[in-house]
């Protein structure tokens, strides 16, 4: 503990933004970094509880020991700090980007609505490292003779066949599209996080030994069982990429699109590479000069909100089913678990209006091009109330309502009924594997990340890849130092 009083003395500081009339002029990340100064008085505020709840199972899923390294910040041991953060979590440039920061929420200064910035000292201990030269490839000395294929570089294959490489076995990842990432790349605007993070954590990967195949579809381009044949094992971290179908009339209308379709899209447009992809295969959606309607309110409706706003839409309503969240919660009730409160994402800060407690009942147009949406308010059983229908008016429209499941083509439609999918009561499928060793019903194969438990945030894809590279590895060696 840094200081005993300093959650008496220093009030909580969060990292500014630049403004909204700049930052929508560009894509690139406008949070405005603090200073080590600022940072370090930050991770003083830590109370070192008797039971942090911060990095339980309520607060962190990959376990981050946030009070030992908010200490060795104080402390100014910025080595020491990324060293113990890379104990629980391979790629915290990443997390303290774009992870939600259930531990700040776990957090027991959060019972006065002051919590630690925690996800912001996260980022900053994860920047100094870099900067300072701390990060760099860390191989194996002793080789294992065993081969692992990963199957998706998203951040669960990422995390895994960086801890397999490092138990000493031959890794190689094979990526459908042309570069790794996965919807961490293809799918997170880069205001959000810039897609250099990623480069320089696969350049890492590369000197450890990893080897990456982009432009691989498994199960298209390349047969599964050439690889169950040819390696020790397979890890699948296919990901949830299918959208949950919306049942909307009107939803083949030109302008209405899902979500992901779109997002995918403009980081592509970014990232200099062809907009098209046998996965999501568009014509140009630019929203420059029109009127937007995103149906949903998870973290995807409000990417398109805030991607939509920087190519110049004239104005984004979004729409959310669920009733207006309180503005506060009660702590009591809920404390240290995730609270349903009010909250507005940076995106939708840059000027969206947003309805609660409102359906799309139909997407309206002329010869085949969107037009209007028609909404009704509902009840609080989500049905419609009879006569409170009103018209949008929309020349675009994203689908943000979710995922049910990895796509059926490709890896899953060559398994067939070998392999077992299970599904739950709204019809969302996962391939079946339990977190105790991730296997799946195939011998070698194992399944990790959101293809096995669904959509979910980056840090639990993190936790379940590294969980199955322990896993991996114990099938392959019989024992193994990796932790869980």
């Amino acid at each position: 503990m840094g200081k005993v009083t300093g959650f008496l003395e220093i009030d909580r500081q969060v990292a500014k933004y630049q403004p909204a009339s700049d930052r929508i002029r560009h894509f690139r990340e406008f949070t405005i970094p603090m200073t080590d100064g600022e940072v370090r008085k930050q991770a003083t505020r830590c109370m070192d509880c008797g039971i942090p709840y911060c990095h339980g199972p309520t607060g962190c899923p990959v376990h981050n020991q946030i009070p030992d390294w908010n200490d060795l910040v104080y402390n100014n041991n910025w080595e020491e700090a990324i060293r113990n953060l890379h104990s629980t979590n391979n790629f915290p440039e990443f997390t303290g980007r774009i992870c939600p920061a259930p531990c700040e929420e776990a957090c027991t200064l959060n019972l006065e609505d002051v919590p630690v910035t925690i996800k912001t000292i996260e980022q900053a201990i994860a920047d100094k490292a870099y900067e300072m030269g701390y990060v760099v490839p860390q191989p194996s000395a002793v080789k294992t003779a065993k081969k692992v294929a990963v199957i998706g570089s998203g951040p669960a294959g990422l995390a895994a066949a960086q801890q397999l490489g490092r138990a000493g076995h031959e890794v190689h990842v094979y990526e459908r599209e042309s570069r790794p990432g996965g919807l961490l790349r293809y799918g997170i605007p880069d205001f959000k996080m810039e897609k250099h993070f990623i480069d320089r954590r696969v350049t890492q990967m590369q000197g450890e030994g990893v080897t990456f195949f982009c432009g691989v579809n498994v199960g298209v381009d390349k047969p599964v069982r050439e690889l169950i044949d040819g390696y020790d094992a397979v890890l699948y971290c296919g990901g949830s990429e299918t959208p949950r179908p919306a049942g909307i009339p009107g939803a083949e209308l030109d302008g209405v699109h899902d979500a992901m379709n779109y997002l995918v899209q403009q980081n592509r447009r970014i990232g200099r590479e062809n907009i098209d992809s046998v996965a999501w295969p568009s014509a140009p959606i630019l929203a420059g000069g029109k009127h937007v309607v995103v149906v949903g309110g998870g973290d995807t409706a409000s990417d398109c909100v805030g991607t939509a706003f920087r190519q110049g839409a004239v104005k984004v309503t979004q729409l959310d089913i669920r009733p207006q969240p309180p503005e506060r919660e009660d702590k009591l009730t809920v404390w240290p678990y995730w609270a349903t409160k009010m909250r507005v994402s940076s995106s939708q800060a840059e000027g969206a209006e947003r309805e609660f407690q409102v359906a799309t009942l139909e997407f309206i147009g002329e010869d085949g091009r969107l037009t209007h949406v028609k909404c009704c308010e509902v009840d609080e059983r989500r049905k419609p109330i009879e006569g409170t229908e009103f018209f949008i008016k929309a020349d675009l429209a994203f689908i943000a309502i979710g995922f049910s499941g990895p796509l059926e083509d490709g890896l899953i439609k060559e398994l067939g009924d070998e392999l077992k999918i299970a599904s739950d009561r709204r019809g969302s499928r996962s391939v079946e594997a339990n977190d105790g060793d991730y296997r799946t019903s195939i011998d070698k194969v194992f399944a990790a990340g959101d293809v096995r438990r669904g959509q979910s945030l980056v840090v639990w894809a993190i936790r379940e890849g590294r969980q199955a590279a322990r896993a991996v590895d114990e099938h392959l060696m019989g024992s193994s130092v990796l932790p869980r």
